[in-house]
């Protein structure tokens, strides 16, 4: 247990769960011509959207894009949390080398789509602890608004006891550095990030605020992420499920895997 519209649709994202070295976040340019001058500016895993006047004879489009998160290591953080109707401090580096992470942001407490979400890990969550794995839940409510809403039974729109902390991060600094904060709301999207026992992104996706997750597609991507590391040769193809056939990554172990299914 713990120490202590806006955008656009859906984005997902899983790398090599074997890359785990950091790279500094920098910035990649594309350039080519259209009608409208638009700019695509991220600064410190920020972009924002800016219209400058073209001195050109054609304007020209932009894009400025930040590394992903994923295969990096994960922006620590220390925030006040609600465990056991109690008020706790979490401490995102205290897990590394000893627990999994499922790190999942959501837009506002008392709403609609996030108590579903919130209850469903809670309901499933000792299938995440069976595999050293905790479950954090962050929103920029206040740990008062989280105790209020854990103590509200789920008839009623509320949580009821959680088996896993909510976070507070009511500086919304936590969102900004996962990247999910949007800006002139001040609410966070939708965003999950798996994160291994070394502290590494190696999963994340980030919905829209209508769109809810699934427990069980994160579940699924946690356990085919913990069998390509404890199986550096194999890769898993989609939809693997633990006890399926896994691939070798090379022409002819991979032919082995078509051949069978």
């Amino acid at each position: 247990m713990a120490s202590s519209s806006a955008s656009a649709a859906l984005i997902s994202s899983s790398p090599n769960p074997r890359s785990s070295s950091f790279i500094s976040p920098k910035s990649q340019t594309l350039s080519f011509s259209t009608s409208s001058s638009l700019a695509f500016q991220s600064k410190s895993l920020r972009s924002s959207l800016s219209l400058r006047p073209s001195t050109a004879r054609r304007n020209t489009f932009i894009v400025k894009a930040a590394l992903p998160l994923v295969g990096n290591k994960a922006p620590d953080f220390e925030a006040e949390a609600v465990f056991d109707q109690e008020f706790i401090k979490v401490k995102l580096s205290e897990y590394i080398g000893k627990k999994y992470v499922i790190l999942f942001f959501y837009p506002l407490d008392f709403t609609f789509v996030c108590p579903t979400e919130i209850t469903a890990f809670s309901d499933r969550y000792a299938e995440f602890e069976k595999i050293n794995t905790e479950v954090l839940g962050v929103s920029v409510d206040s740990v008062f608004s989280h105790l209020a809403w854990v103590q509200t039974d789920r008839k009623s729109g509320g949580l009821g006891d959680l088996n896993y902390p909510l976070i507070s991060d009511v500086t919304k600094s936590i969102s900004k550095a996962f990247n999910v904060l949007i800006e002139d709301q001040g609410i966070a999207l939708r965003g999950l990030f798996i994160i291994d026992k070394e502290g590494v992104i190696q999963h994340s996706t980030i919905n829209n605020l209508a769109i809810g997750r699934s427990v069980d597609e994160t579940l699924r991507t946690l356990q085919a992420l913990q069998y390509v590391q404890e199986n550096p040769d194999e890769v898993c193809p989609a939809g693997w499920k633990p006890g399926e056939k896994s691939m070798k990554p090379d022409p002819k172990g991979s032919k082995e895997y078509f051949a069978a299914i």
